[in-house]
């Protein structure tokens, strides 16, 4: 990119930069946003933006002499806007396309063990299981249906839990 010395009159008025080397001020933003980047295609983002707040803030600067810590702070400033922007990486964004499918298909196959595991077990267990997670009862509440002391749930449905994380942990 190359930027052209820029003097203008602003409303009739002379420019507070007037006379201002442009191409000197983007080569030093260039050089303090090497600082911050970690690409050349970061540093001249971070050197651009900086450069356009600087023309648009160029009636605050006060003293002329301080020209290079000044626009050394816009560039700071605009590195840390840079780094607060999340972007995507291209890589990442195709990965979250892809990986979509790789998801489901998991998903699926995890559901397929799940179901292969269940099938293994005794019918009192299954049973357990059922009230349980598909009927969303409460350890009290299958105690009173099945008639038995609510300790005994606990414990069987402990072991049945047990057996399914073995069993899954197998067929992986």
């Amino acid at each position: 990119m190359e930027v052209r010395r820029l003097d203008h009159r602003v409303a009739g008025k002379a420019d507070s930069t007037e006379g201002w080397d442009w191409d000197e001020l983007h080569r030093m933003c260039m050089r303090f946003a090497f600082r911050y980047a970690k690409s050349q295609m970061e540093a001249e983002d971070i050197a651009q933006d900086a450069l356009l707040r600087a023309w648009s803030k160029r009636d605050t600067l006060r003293d002329v002499t301080a020209r290079a810590s000044w626009l050394a702070t816009i560039v700071r400033n605009e590195a840390l806007r840079e780094f607060a922007r999340k972007r995507p990486l291209p890589s990442d964004l195709l990965e979250v396309i892809h990986g979509r499918d790789d998801d489901r298909v998991l998903a699926m196959v995890e559901r397929a063990d799940l179901h292969a595991a269940l099938g293994r077990l005794n019918e009192r267990d299954r049973q357990l299981v059922r009230l349980r997670y598909d009927e969303d009862m409460t350890q009290e509440a299958i105690a009173r249906r099945l008639g038995i002391p609510l300790g005994t749930v606990k414990v069987r449905l402990h072991r049945v839990r047990a057996k399914l994380r073995r069993s899954l942990a197998a067929s992986y």
